[in-house]
């Protein structure tokens, strides 16, 4: 699979597939619909629709027993891997759109102080996202492209912790406190 196409899919063909997988898309209150149907700036929307009937329709699938779940999961990234085919950078361009949803998601859209929790998985997410970019750009040998990206993990990686352990202190727990109460 090439990502180097503008649309390999046209609006149509997205709206199709949703109502196939029973999401078909009501009409907005707005009016984002024309009278035909979906329009073309509705693209990014119905593939985010299509997307998430998909995740759904792969949490219900999955079994939530450990080793289930673990097979599951398994069976779901062959069949990604599958699609995507040998191209590793298309598979981690993949990845890091996906990565960059779900800091998105994790934090809210409209969220101006995330709670502590919160924070630190979003934290945790742009981390690896700033990861896989550094690697990407040290594949490239793009030795300014990697620093700036390695950078950005660290911070990342610092709000990482410092937002688990603002959590921890919001339930009581003091740095330490776990030692002295067993020893």
């Amino acid at each position: 699979m090439s990502i180097t196409g503008k649309h390999s899919a046209s609006v149509g063909q997205i709206s199709a597939a949703l109502a196939a997988l029973a999401g078909e898309p009501a009409a907005d209150r707005d009016g984002g619909r024309g009278p035909d149907g979906p329009r073309e700036e509705d693209r990014l929307r119905l593939l985010g629709r299509l997307l998430a009937r998909t995740e759904l329709l792969i949490t219900a699938a999955t079994r939530l027993t450990e080793e289930g779940e673990v097979e599951d999961v398994l069976g779901t990234v062959q069949g990604w891997g599958e699609e995507l085919g040998a191209e590793p950078g298309v598979a981690v361009n993949v990845l890091t759109n996906r990565l960059q949803r779900t800091a998105l998601q994790v934090s809210g859209p409209q969220a101006e102080e995330l709670p502590p929790g919160r924070e630190a998985a979003f934290a945790a997410v742009m981390t690896a996202v700033y990861a896989l970019s550094a690697q990407l750009h040290a594949d490239r040998g793009d030795a300014e492209g990697t620093r700036h990206a390695l950078s950005g993990a660290e911070e990342a990686l610092i709000d990482t912790l410092q937002g688990m352990h603002d959590l921890r202190i919001a339930i009581g727990d003091a740095a330490g406190q776990e030692d002295a109460a067993g020893g």
